[in-house]
């Protein structure tokens, strides 16, 4: 029985150690995979949103900032129908865009003459600013845009649209027409491109121009 003991002890002694060693070292590396598992889906997770973002960075940045194929300083294009000076357009800096809706841009000035069958100007209208889609062959002038035209006939407003198409002129905006014999103010304007034949859409107000020199002439 002494004898006996001593090996029984023991052996009841080593098998739980060695029992709950190998168990404990089995879960450390099962723990240990799985948090290698882990870190190595949340490196791929963060590098793939990354990426993601990246993409749809780039994305906004090319949608955003569109860049020019041409870009010419002191340009002039002429408009002509079967051989006949229609249109000359000349711009201070041009840049040109392609696309869906390819255009030009004109960001320094634009001067716009209109002839006749004769060759001779009808009218001119001058803007800071326009832009002209290729595919429509429509202008849009911005910014302190004026026309006059051969009577001396002015028209003052901030947007005006130019369909070289139907060669007419139009508004939504503020304008004023300033003649030899009185100032109108109105909003929304029609016209042919020479400005001989137009239309207020809304009338505001009339400034009679005769009317107040003769009034200041006779106190």
């Amino acid at each position: 029985m002494l004898q006996l003991q001593p090996v029984v002890g023991s052996v009841l002694k080593q098998q739980p150690v060695l029992r709950t060693d190998r168990i404990h070292k089995t879960y450390l590396r099962k723990v240990e995979a799985q948090w290698r598992l882990y870190l190595f889906l949340f490196a791929l997770a963060c590098t793939i949103t990354s990426c993601v973002n990246d993409l749809e960075e780039v994305k906004a940045i090319t949608e955003t900032e569109l860049l020019p194929v041409e870009v010419a300083d002191t340009i002039q294009i002429i408009y002509s129908d079967s051989a006949r000076l229609k249109v000359i357009l000349e711009a201070n800096h041009l840049e040109r865009f392609l696309g869906e809706s390819p255009y030009l841009e004109m960001t320094q000035g634009v001067h716009v003459r209109f002839y006749n069958n004769l060759g001779l100007v009808e009218s001119e209208l001058r803007s800071n600013y326009a832009v002209s889609y290729e595919n429509t062959d429509v202008m849009e002038a911005k910014e302190d845009v004026v026309v006059v035209n051969k009577k001396g006939e002015t028209l003052n407003t901030e947007h005006l649209t130019w369909e070289k198409k139907t060669e007419k002129i139009y508004t939504e905006e503020f304008v004023k027409i300033t003649t030899e014999d009185e100032v109108i103010f109105g909003h929304g304007f029609e016209s042919n491109q020479d400005f001989t034949k137009y239309r207020i859409k809304k009338i505001k107000g009339t400034i009679n121009l005769k009317e107040d020199a003769e009034s200041s002439e006779n106190p």
